[in-house]
């Protein structure tokens, strides 16, 4: 090689990309950084190939050819980019990075050992120095010569490695230009994943202010859990027990019983507190949006993903998941969430790279989910992962002390927001509440309360409530023309002792079954869930009538 070009020659060229390298660091995603760089590099007259590994977690251990040399499966040099220019095989493409040395475990042969020792590794010649050499028809054919591979390293950090394989020999002065390179490199790469990071930490943080400016409404229109019912408290005492656990939670009940309010008050009495709860309408999504919907989904991954997105596991990351209307996740979804919930892993749609998250669930379903792992509507592992702590809320038919109580509040709380002097419930009021059945619980009070604040000004405050609504009850019945005082809690009373009655009998019919296709609730026209708070309530009990 007595023409060899002199050093200068060949790389008075670079200086320009490493200006680009720096420039591009601060605006380019890593991967199209990376293969900028050794396009460039491999534009170089003698250059053969340059390539680049980044260290990462070990992924395709089971079938990498160099696990018998591989020391740790934890992490070895990943290729991420490669170009060159064959000589012999004009058509072969040397910028794939799926051959034979995608992966290179630490310490092992040339590559490996300059990512372990942090030192350059440099063989002028490997046509007398062949130590080294994995592939020496590929070396003989396309005339390589000489080998250079500098570790790339950060603040003490190694990075990867990046390697030339070069058709001139390998000199000193050749080293030095690579190393000055391999720093640019290892800088750019540093920078590109802060931007990313700074990039992904500021979408978080929107996402997490568009979830949070509708979540405050929803939360000073909720009102708190107000009450002093011997239900209500017991689900307090419930939640103060399960909230500083990461126990899975699994409210069940009604519409409108307050369950997102359950899942609010645990996570403010968890550990958690300081790190966001973040809320999916199950109900709301559509099923081939699911995946997209938990996990994010990176630019172009579908039609119509024309930026990378976070998903809401990673946005309620060390915070709290709360899943309502579970039971609405569709099936082939629900493997996905099990894993997520069983490993703590996952990877946006569209992407390879495995991410971690701590995230502690909270579930809510107004169905028998128990009869929808019968009917294989809903996976019976996932199930049990998910209720390992039920509570269950108790319709407000149910707590009928409670209803004034909360009707006073959203009374105050509406005529506060509407500027103008609190209203009072009067005694017909509060009959007439207690008097209706309120298919729609709490949520429903709620709108109630709202409309006939609205409409106070032209008829003062009446609650309109319909004589009888979806379910044919209604209001309590009204006592007789001339009817003794107190024959309306005599009636009433009759009432309660038919309903027990009816409910017995259904349940000795049935064999004390309550769901399912032939269980007792089936039976009434009720769900299990309200059957067996109902059953709670009146203390019904299969060993109790045993006894009788």
């Amino acid at each position: 090689m007595t023409n060899k070009p002199t050093v200068r020659s060949d790389f008075e060229s670079l200086k320009g990309l490493l200006l680009e390298v720096a420039r591009k660091s601060q605006i380019s995603r890593l991967p199209a950084l990376l293969a900028l760089i050794v396009q460039r590099l491999a534009e170089q007259p003698h250059v053969a190939l340059a390539r680049i590994w980044l260290m990462a977690p070990g992924d395709i251990c089971s079938s990498c050819e160099m696990r018998p040399e591989c020391p740790d499966q934890t992490a070895c040099l990943h290729l991420v980019a490669s170009a060159g220019n064959p000589e012999a095989q004009k058509n072969a493409d040397w910028s794939r990075t799926d051959g034979s040395f995608r992966r290179f475990p630490i310490g092992v042969r040339k590559v490996g050992h300059a990512a372990a020792t942090r030192e350059a590794v440099t063989i002028r010649d490997m046509r007398v120095d062949s130590r080294w050499v994995a592939n020496p028809q590929w070396v003989r054919d396309e005339g390589i010569i000489g080998f250079g591979a500098q570790p790339l390293i950060y603040r003490g950090e190694v990075l990867g490695v990046l390697a030339t394989f070069t058709r001139i020999f390998m000199e000193p002065e050749e080293m030095v230009w690579l190393r000055l390179i391999a720093d640019h490199i290892a800088a750019a790469i540093a920078n590109t994943r802060a931007f990313e990071e700074i990039k992904q930490l500021r979408q978080k943080l929107e996402l997490e202010n568009e979830y949070l400016r509708g979540e405050i409404s929803e939360v000073h229109s909720s009102g708190d859990m107000v009450g002093q019912s011997s239900a209500l408290k017991k689900s307090l005492e419930q939640i103060e027990l399960v909230a500083p656990t990461d126990a899975s939670v699994m409210i069940l009940g009604e519409s409108g019983t307050g369950k997102e309010l359950v899942a609010r008050a645990i996570h403010q009495r968890s550990k958690r507190r300081d790190r966001p709860l973040i809320k999916v309408n199950c109900a709301s999504v559509p099923g081939e949006l699911f995946e997209s919907e938990f996990f994010g989904h990176a630019r172009g991954a579908f039609t119509g993903a024309v930026r990378d997105r976070v998903g809401r596991f990673e946005l309620a990351h060390e915070g709290t998941l709360f899943l309502d209307e579970v039971g609405d996740i569709p099936v082939a979804a629900q493997s996905k969430l099990l894993r997520v919930l069983q490993e703590g892993t996952f990877e946006r749609v569209g992407e390879e790279q495995t991410r971690q998250v701590d995230v502690r669930v909270i579930t809510a379903t107004n169905r028998d989910l128990k009869e929808d792992v019968q009917q294989k509507r809903f996976r019976e592992d996932l199930y049990y992962r998910l209720s390992v702590f039920p509570i269950e809320m108790t319709p407000l038919r149910e707590r009928e002390g409670d209803i004034p109580l909360l009707a006073e509040f959203f009374l105050r709380q509406t005529c506060k927001r509407m500027g103008i002097a609190t209203l009072k419930l009067k005694k017909r009021h509060v009959l007439q509440l207690q008097g209706y059945d309120w298919p729609g619980n709490v949520r429903e009070l709620q709108n109630v309360v709202e409309r006939a604040v609205i409409n106070t000004p032209t008829r003062g405050l009446e609650f309109g409530l319909p004589e009888a609504n979806s379910r044919g009850r209604g209001r309590r019945p009204q006592p007789a023309a001339g009817a003794e005082p107190g024959s309306e809690v005599e009636n009433y009373a009759v009432l309660k002792k038919l309903e027990r009655d009816m409910i017995l009998a259904a349940l000795e019919q049935v064999d004390w079954k309550v769901a399912g296709s032939l269980g007792a609730g089936k039976l009434l026209g009720v769900k299990p869930t309200t059957l067996r708070s109902r059953m709670q309530v009146m203390g019904i009990r299969r060993w109790r009538q045993r006894e009788l």
